[in-house]
């Protein structure tokens, strides 16, 4: 039995990784703890020594020499002590083989088992905490395995990691089905009772991001920078991008040929709309491209910090501001600018001019 006990002790450490002295250090601090519940009265100081090659299992008892030993207490008087060791001094302390006994070891077996089984699952959960901590900020393919009034519950690994999507982090209007397969982006990865405790999102813009970053190759490679996204998830999103070479085409990568590229990203977000906004140095130039699909007359700065009005042709004012202000709230999270998108004729009569070209 002491050899098959190695044995499986060398098999929970190929299975799962776990050092078999970590295994015997367990078994080691349970069976004491055990001994100690069962022998109260003997046993106050308990070393429980095993043959790490034959697996066999010794119990001492530990007690400490003293001048006047306490009752009650794990102590030994010197004269009894000398008794087991003529060269013992006070201070030292005197080991007893003992034998708890053929009932002890259910128990002790019980025990043991209770502490091996919490020492798997306390380094699978470190285990877990460790792969997903740098998963923060990746995207991630995982498996709704149950959905309840506000949460989605996804399997992100062999059922062993479990992420969690709230509210906030759905898409409005949705869907979503148990078993069905979605991408997701990780917000967050903490410590959980269970394992790694991972909140993952469906509407931030990180998701927008990370799509981006893995369709398009020349952002990957970093010929072409995502400089910022605002968005509003499942209606529509603004991502600013820059190319440092001005030869390389940043738009046209990002579209791809006859629209692949931004059209795989699309289709992934359930038909959200997203402009592609080339970023400018200039935060008035980038004001003007940000609120596209409009076209901007002219950006002023105003007073205030950060603050600029943009003009727009009368009859494109609407779609600069954007249904219930969406397209102007986008270009402001994109820019950091508070922005004041007026016409042209309300820009007129506050004593602006225009080229007749304009």
């Amino acid at each position: 039995m002491a050899n098959e006990f190695i044995s499986a002790l060398d098999d929970l450490e190929k299975e799962k990784g776990i050092s078999k002295e970590s295994f015997m250090d367990v078994l080691r601090t349970a069976l004491a703890a055990a001994c100690r519940k069962q022998f109260p009265d003997r046993c106050g100081d308990v070393d429980v020594r095993i043959n790490d090659e034959t697996g066999e299992i010794s119990y001492y008892m530990i007690r400490h020499v003293s001048e006047e030993p306490l009752e009650g207490e794990n102590l030994i008087s010197v004269e009894d002590a000398k008794k087991i060791n003529p060269e013992i001094e006070v201070g030292g302390d005197i080991e007893e083989k003992f034998d708890p006994g053929v009932d002890f070891s259910r128990i002790a077996a019980q025990a043991a088992k209770q502490m091996i089984l919490q020492k798997i699952h306390e380094s699978e959960r470190e285990s877990s905490l460790s792969e997903m901590s740098g998963k923060e900020g990746e995207l991630m393919t995982g498996v709704i395995r149950k959905i309840d009034q506000k949460n989605v519950y996804l399997d992100l690994g062999k059922g062993q990691v479990e992420g969690v999507m709230v509210t906030a982090d759905q898409i409005p209007g949705e869907k979503y089905s148990v078993n069905e397969s979605i991408r997701v982006f990780v917000k967050k990865v903490r410590s959980g009772y269970k394992g790694a405790s991972i909140t993952v999102s469906r509407s931030s813009p990180g998701l927008v991001r990370k799509l981006f970053e893995e369709e398009v190759p020349e952002i990957k490679q970093g010929q072409i920078q995502i400089k910022e996204v605002s968005r509003d998830a499942g209606s529509r999103s603004k991502v600013a991008i820059y190319a440092a070479d001005p030869r390389i085409d940043a738009i046209g990568a990002c579209v791809g040929n006859k629209g692949v590229r931004v059209n795989a990203i699309v289709e992934e977000l359930g038909g959200e709309k997203i402009d592609i906004i080339p970023w400018s140095e200039d935060p008035l130039e980038f004001i003007a491209k940000s609120l596209s699909p409009a076209k901007v007359l002219m950006v002023v700065e105003t007073e205030g910090e950060k603050c600029a009005m943009a003009v727009v042709p009368d009859d494109k004012l609407s779609l600069a501001i954007g249904k219930d202000g969406q397209n102007a709230r986008l270009a402001v999270r994109l820019t950091g600018w508070k922005i004041d998108v007026k016409s042209r004729s309300a820009a007129e009569k506050l004593g602006y001019t225009f080229d007749e070209g304009d």
